[in-house]
């Protein structure tokens, strides 16, 4: 018997990043979820997997910062799609500079988002449907942290 097709949660990764991981579990049969803070971009970017794959992707405006956004997100996806199987946390705040010009509030800021942001979306999924059903969580880092940046 046939499976049934994953849905999958991608949050505020780049458009870049949707067009990497979404047309191959969109041919795969999947549904997808994509979310960032901007709608009008993720939106676009959904139009364009959806016409390309003549599959489901469903756009939300979310910052990964705010639990309360996390979970209206998640239940969003959940009342579209009944389930999420995966998730793929991708969702970066950078500032390409030396660490030196780098300010306090910018630091804390990437750290909102790259770091408190991946626990407040695997958190609330986990919450919200994980723990009942299962799923798969993906994180995803850029290279910038590998290679460094000089102060």
């Amino acid at each position: 018997m046939a499976q049934p097709p994953a849905d999958v949660s991608e949050d505020d990764c780049l458009p870049e990043y949707h067009h990497l991981f979404c047309p191959d579990l969109l041919q795969h049969g999947c549904h997808t979820v994509i979310a960032s803070r901007s709608l009008p971009r993720v939106s676009m970017a959904a139009r364009k997997l959806a016409t390309a794959t003549g599959r489901r992707c469903l756009p939300l405006s979310l910052d990964v910062r705010a639990p309360l956004a996390v979970a209206a997100a998640v239940e969003q996806a959940l009342q579209e799609f009944g389930k999420i199987d995966i998730l793929i946390n991708c969702a970066a705040g950078n500032f390409l500079c030396p660490a030196s010009s780098l300010s306090s509030n910018a630091f804390k800021t990437v750290m909102d988002i790259d770091t408190l942001g991946t626990f407040n979306v695997s958190r609330v999924l986990y919450e919200k449907f994980f723990r009942d059903h299962g799923g798969v969580i993906v994180n995803i880092t850029a290279t910038l942290g590998a290679r460094g940046q000089g102060l």
